[in-house]
């Protein structure tokens, strides 16, 4: 028999069509906002005041970047920014992964206590002044430790862990246990490895949390020994934007001349987004099946 090909009638070339121009101005959509501060950030500061730059610098100039990169604790922000991410993305993955298979082991009778205890942190917390009292009071103020020891565990993460380490076979843990392994080396050898996809995707949201955070750091760092790049960043921005609004400081407003609140904001936001964009290229393919953690299963 000769197999005939199908054209695609009109209705189905109308919807492909109306599909490719959707796709395209959602993606103009979602990269604008990008392009036009990348734009921003590239003009001068004085040109840049009369507005209208969109696409492209109208007077390009590199001052806001070498303004930022002339100031040496914008590196030492930068070197507690990625310590925070590995060490917070790693412990708090680890603990909650670990924290999600206990309340997945059937054979363990408070696995639905935990479950509950835990989801009660989500609708209930101590508040503000009780949490920085309780950080004082464990001698975490004005040290590292207070960026990722909260944040060991987290409840919402925990349960979208256990959704996924529940669809996977018990005969992999039976079997297992059968050979004498513990239960420790069972969450390390077998269900971190088959559970990466969800690993990942907790690993990217964890991540951008640790790097997108300052609140806690202006809270609990007040020496100022341990600031982030974000929180260095915002503090030099309100620097700039106080002494440009100081009409008799001439003088002192003199280095800031060629950049305005304006083009350094833009340079501030892409400075602090690209470095934490360039995680996902490394974890898509594992991000990917990490977010179908609700689909149905067939």
């Amino acid at each position: 028999m000769n197999s005939k090909t199908v054209k695609p009638g009109i209705g189905s070339r109308i919807f492909d069509a109306f599909n490719i121009v959707f796709m395209i101005v959602f993606m103009f959509l979602m990269l604008y906002p990008f392009v036009n501060l990348l734009a921003i950030s590239l003009n001068d500061g004085v040109d840049a005041a009369r507005g209208g730059i969109y696409f492209f610098p109208r007077v390009f100039s590199l001052d806001s970047y070498m303004f930022l990169l002339k100031n040496e604790k914008l590196f030492s922000g930068l070197w507690v920014s990625v310590l925070r991410v590995v060490v917070g993305t790693v412990t708090c993955v680890f603990m909650t992964g670990l924290l999600a298979y206990v309340v997945t082991i059937r054979n363990f009778s408070g696995r639905k206590f935990m479950r509950i205890l835990f989801l009660i942190t989500m609708y209930f917390g101590g508040g503000l002044i009780p949490t920085y009292l309780l950080m004082v009071k464990l001698g975490l103020t004005n040290t590292f430790n207070v960026y990722w020891i909260p944040g060991l565990l987290n409840a919402y993460y925990m349960l979208l862990m256990a959704s996924y380490m529940q669809g996977l076979p018990e005969s992999l843990f039976e079997s297992a246990r059968i050979d004498g392994a513990s239960e420790l080396r069972i969450y390390v050898n077998v269900v971190i490895p088959i559970s990466m996809p969800v690993f990942a995707a907790i690993a990217v949201f964890s991540s951008v949390g640790h790097w997108n955070s300052w609140f806690d750091v202006i809270l609990y760092n007040s020496n100022g020994k341990w600031d982030t790049l974000q929180t260095y960043l915002r503090k030099l921005l309100l620097e700039v934007e106080a002494l440009q609004q100081i009409q008799d400081a001439q003088a002192a407003y003199s280095k800031y001349r060629n950049i305005s609140s304006n083009t350094l904001r833009a340079a501030v936001t892409m400075v602090v987004t690209l470095p934490i964009a360039c995680v996902y290229p490394f974890l898509q393919k594992y991000f990917v099946g990490g977010i179908t953690l609700g689909a149905v299963k067939g």
